[in-house]
């Protein structure tokens, strides 16, 4: 009988990433591209997926991905993501964006929001289990149950092809 596998608490994985934008990753009226922004999204769920299963894992796919306000050069843009549900080989992480003009006394603004799910690989690139994920408070169970419900119907839709 296979051993099963800990759990660890959503916390253990959060992950917060911060940079500065650059021209190169602008139009040339200053607004940072979508894809560039995207870019970093998908490298900080990276991160938070590698810390809860420690090996390697690829984006299987981008839920919900909506653009709340403009990011422009010279901004900091800071990522903060946290699992929000975990199925055997797949974790789903929830991405915020934040927005800060460095030169102006402001809080920062929430720039975009996305889910990225990540499926975790083990050495010959085939899909491998992961750690359960521990549910920390009653937020978290309830965006546990909403999202392992749209997580279960897009896993229908794929083998349905």
């Amino acid at each position: 009988m296979a051993k099963e596998m800990e759990s660890k608490p959503v916390s253990y994985s959060r992950t917060v990433m911060s940079r500065v934008m650059l021209p190169s990753e602008a139009n040339s009226a200053g607004n940072v591209h979508g894809g560039e922004i995207m870019k970093f999204m998908d490298t900080a769920a990276y991160v938070t997926a590698v810390k809860h299963c420690r090996t390697n894992v690829v984006t299987a796919r981008v839920d919900e991905l909506e653009f709340y306000l403009p990011i422009l050069v010279g901004q900091l843009v800071t990522c903060r993501t946290q699992l929000v549900f975990v199925g055997r080989s797949s974790m789903e992480v929830a991405v915020k964006v934040e927005v800060e003009d460095l030169k102006v006394d402001e809080p920062p603004k929430t720039a975009l929001t996305a889910y990225f799910t990540m499926v975790a690989l083990d050495e010959n690139c085939k899909p491998c289990e992961v750690p359960r994920l521990e549910l920390e408070t009653p937020e978290q169970e309830a965006l546990f149950k909403k999202r392992e419900k749209i997580y279960l119907a897009n896993k229908g839709k794929r083998k349905g092809k």
